[in-house]
């Protein structure tokens, strides 16, 4: 069974804990430690009070489940302490030069980054635009104004833009978008809407190409304590962490 060290143990954290049966969760690290000690007695694993005995473990695998800044301050010694890595909060990648380097130490040490699909379905057949030219792709997502933080009366849209550009001023969001953008070969356009009339995270996906044409629509319950993030995001990893290991390979 494949040894994984969470880190992040917010909500996200909670739902990979008390919902995993597929691989031994032996670490655990927040910089809140009273939810590493929480998420551990559902786990089993050892709560670790800093990140240098966390990654001191032996562990096949981290899985990150805290922010994009956790990811920028993290990503790197977790590559280099030969571990591999699934980073949720992809938002971190729309750095090129920080996304780079995380590639090359990779490579360097023979590795693995892993992005699971979150909030969204579809990311295996949009990376038909790494060999087949994708011509316009537009992410259009729809969130309450408390899940963005703003207040708002009625809808409204908030940004319109790049995904990289987007990511900067709401990145525990829209990491959905950046997640496109590197499954396509080429950057998202995105708007992001604030309605007070929807309950649930709304992501609509426009994608034309030399293959045709797609729309998928997501309607996603949010996480009980995090009305921001969806609940697909958590069940995305648990998928992910099930399948690694499976010599039967769907949907790449």
């Amino acid at each position: 069974m494949l040894r994984v060290g969470l880190l992040g143990c917010g909500n996200i954290g909670k739902i990979i804990v008390k919902n995993n049966n597929s691989v031994d969760i032996t670490a655990l690290f927040d910089k809140l430690p009273e939810r590493a000690d929480e998420a551990a007695l559902i786990s089993g694993g050892k709560p670790c009070s800093d990140f240098s005995s966390f990654i001191s473990e032996e562990l096949d695998l981290v899985v990150e489940a805290a922010s994009v800044k956790a990811v920028r301050e993290y990503g790197l010694e977790v590559l280099s302490s030969n571990k591999d890595l699934v980073v949720l909060s992809v938002g971190a990648f729309s750095d090129p030069v920080f996304r780079e380097d995380m590639i090359a130490t990779a490579e360097q040490w023979g590795r693995k980054i892993y992005i699971p699909s979150g909030a969204i379905i579809g990311l295996d057949n949009l990376k038909v635009g790494q060999i087949s030219e994708i011509t316009h792709l537009l992410l259009r997502t729809t969130k309450s104004p408390a899940s963005l933080g703003i207040t708002a009366y009625e809808k409204t849209l908030v940004f319109k833009g790049k995904a990289n550009e987007c990511i900067k001023e709401f990145p525990r969001n829209v990491n959905v978008s950046v997640a496109l953008s590197l499954a396509a070969g080429r950057d998202a356009d995105v708007e992001l809407w604030a309605d007070p009339s929807v309950e649930r995270n709304i992501h609509e996906i426009f994608v034309e190409g030399v293959f045709g044409e797609a729309y998928l629509k997501i309607s996603n319950v949010p996480s009980p304590d995090n009305p921001g993030t969806s609940y697909l995001a958590a069940l995305s990893i648990l998928t992910l962490l099930k399948n690694l290991e499976n010599p039967l390979v769907v949907g790449t």
